[in-house]
């Protein structure tokens, strides 16, 4: 799991769930930017349209919540101190 939080695309998850949580990062950093399109390559991957929904669900959850968190200038619990702070995601257009 560490890997994971660390940095997902290196932590030899299947194709297919890369490709979700490239486009949970993408509806979370630029998601003035997604499209059908983005629907579409989920689905070619195999992701049905109720996944689809309820990783854009959670990511809109924990975007929302954390926008609380943030600007309520909410601390983090001491354990997350154990994980770096996402930086700039190359990986999103």
């Amino acid at each position: 799991m560490d890997a994971v939080i660390r940095d997902y695309r290196s932590a030899g998850l299947e194709p297919r769930v890369v490709a979700l949580l490239d486009w949970a990062v993408k509806l979370t950093v630029k998601p003035s930017t997604c499209s059908e399109g983005d629907i579409t390559a989920l689905r070619d991957q195999g992701w049905t349209d109720e996944d689809i929904s309820a990783a854009c669900m959670v990511a809109g959850y924990f975007n929302f919540i954390n926008r609380v968190a943030e600007g309520l200038g909410v601390e983090g619990e001491p354990y997350m101190e154990d994980y770096p702070k996402l930086g700039p995601c190359p990986w999103v257009d």
